[in-house]
């Protein structure tokens, strides 16, 4: 178990270590369609200590949680999420894909896609602290203007840069645009900062984005790049988070040791196997990110 978050016990007892947090991944998106309004409320009902989510801006300019950059795979609409207003992304279905019936309680169809700020309002009824993780997807059309435009909304609720706090949300950002990273650190104090980082593979890019062989060469060169120089921004703790991928901890056991013994906080994602989660309450993994919050808790609890 992680023990960087010690309680204090009497005079001479020893600190009692601290479960890993758990973070639950787009929401509990195994159990109802990732970042949807459903995915977040069964998240807090599952009693995860933070949810994570995407971003992406709309035509408008809009902070909307959406994973891809295009809605074909998780709506009945088709074509880049930029290209839409916010109005025209909420007539489009963003549940029905998964193929299960939502609770009354948790919305219709119509009340299934968030903006960020209504992601806010969501965690702020929690009724108790709760930790929200916003991955700056890239590269967006909008460029950096992805991240100023995050800020903005943020401030505009009450977010304060310093504590990093939003009434009872603590807010982290995260990315793997080395570029987006430094970015924000302008704004936003290091240890809030997550550097994301994992191996790239050119097959599951050609089939993620749907690119030809020489499209997803040349974009695997730029994400291989971009992946060496979040290494460096880890090497030279610029940051205060370190974000592997559990494939990535798997097969860089001597980096991620490094990173640990540096004194980095470590958020693991996606963290869905009982194997898994004992790899990383092995090595004193402090976030785990995860599809199945409430299935990875009794495990970190038992």
């Amino acid at each position: 178990m992680t023990v960087d978050e010690s309680v204090p016990g009497r005079p001479g007892e020893q600190f009692l270590p601290r479960r890993p947090k758990v973070f639950a991944h787009r929401g509990s998106s195994h159990a109802f369609a990732e970042h949807t309004r459903a995915a977040y409320l069964k998240a807090l009902a599952d009693g995860a200590d933070g949810v994570e989510c995407d971003v992406h801006l709309t035509k408008d300019q809009h902070v909307v949680l959406l994973h891809d950059a295009n809605l074909d795979r998780t709506s009945d609409g088709t074509g880049p999420v930029a290209d839409r207003t916010l109005r025209q992304l909420r007539s489009l279905d963003f549940s029905s894909w998964k193929g299960v019936r939502i609770p009354e309680e948790f919305g219709g169809i119509a009340d299934q896609l968030l903006t960020l700020g209504a992601l806010v309002d969501i965690l702020r009824s929690a009724g108790r602290p709760v930790a929200l993780a916003i991955e700056l997807k890239h590269p967006s059309p909008f460029q950096l203007k992805l991240e100023d435009r995050v800020l903005e909304v943020l401030r505009g609720h009450g977010w304060t840069p310093g504590d990093s706090m939003l009434d009872n949300i603590h807010v982290t950002f995260m990315s793997f645009s080395p570029e987006a990273v430094r970015h924000l650190l302008k704004s936003v104090p290091a240890e809030f900062i997550c550097q994301l980082v994992d191996d790239v593979n050119v097959s599951e890019l050609r089939q993620e984005l749907g690119l030809g062989a020489f499209t997803a060469g040349a974009a695997a060169k730029v994400m291989k790049a971009a992946q060496l120089e979040g290494e460096r921004i880890l090497d030279e703790r610029q940051v205060g988070i370190a974000g592997p991928g559990v494939d990535y901890v798997r097969q860089h056991a001597r980096t991620v040791q490094r990173w640990l013994d540096s004194g980095l906080r470590f958020r693991v994602w996606t963290v869905d196997t009982e194997q898994d989660v004992a790899l990383c309450q092995g090595l004193g993994v402090h976030e785990i990110t995860t599809n199945k919050p409430a299935q990875v808790l009794a495990q970190v609890l038992a």
